[in-house]
């Protein structure tokens, strides 16, 4: 059973360091159906309503890019912890697996607050006049909601995947009370 739960660990510490990577390959693209919404000046297009929320969604961008990289790096600690191939945790690993969880559920509480919100603005764009201004200024142009909608999916991920690792420590803590209890009847068996 310790070999299956081993496997299983080192698939889920894999997992979350690749979450954190997603987070921050998303914080990277978000602004890419967005970035249309300036003009060749890096100024909002003026003529189309909703134009600032490139701008507006900047500050936001920023701390997700900041928080991704803290994630990654939280991600890592799991590694050095050892924490995907001990048999037996210790405290260093209780504290990884916790200081992961509580960053993904902050993380992604905040993220889809943010990402939610911003969805809603950015459907309020004039998307015509967006069109209309692209084609006059040979501009790409997209109403596509892609990266918003993908960020459901990667933070919908990060927290399967914490919820997993927490999961897989009441695992651990259950086999190893187990092999407690069966070494000390093995014990009593011996000296009876």
């Amino acid at each position: 059973m310790f070999k299956t739960q081993i496997k299983f660990q080192r698939i889920l510490c894999l997992v979350a360091l690749i979450c954190a990577a997603l987070t921050f390959v998303y914080a990277l693209g978000i602004m890419t159906d967005v970035y249309n919404l300036y003009g060749p000046l890096g100024l909002p297009v003026p003529e189309v309503k909703g134009a600032s929320l490139y701008s507006n969604m900047q500050p936001f961008n920023k701390s997700l890019i900041a928080v991704s990289i803290a994630l990654i790096l939280i991600a890592v600690v799991l590694f050095i912890t050892n924490t995907h191939t001990r048999r037996k945790y210790y405290i260093g690993n209780y504290v990884a697996v916790g200081l992961y969880a509580a960053a993904s559920l902050a993380t992604t509480v905040w993220a889809y607050i943010n990402i939610s919100t911003f969805r809603a603005q950015y459907l309020q764009v004039d998307f015509a006049a967006l069109k209309q201004w692209a084609e006059l200024w040979k501009q790409s142009y997209s109403d596509s909601t892609f990266w918003f909608d993908i960020g459901y999916v990667i933070f919908g991920l990060t927290i399967i995947t914490s919820a997993l690792l927490v999961f897989n420590l009441f695992w651990k803590a259950s086999l190893i009370k187990e092999e407690k209890a069966l070494i000390e009847a093995g014990k009593t068996e011996n000296q009876g």
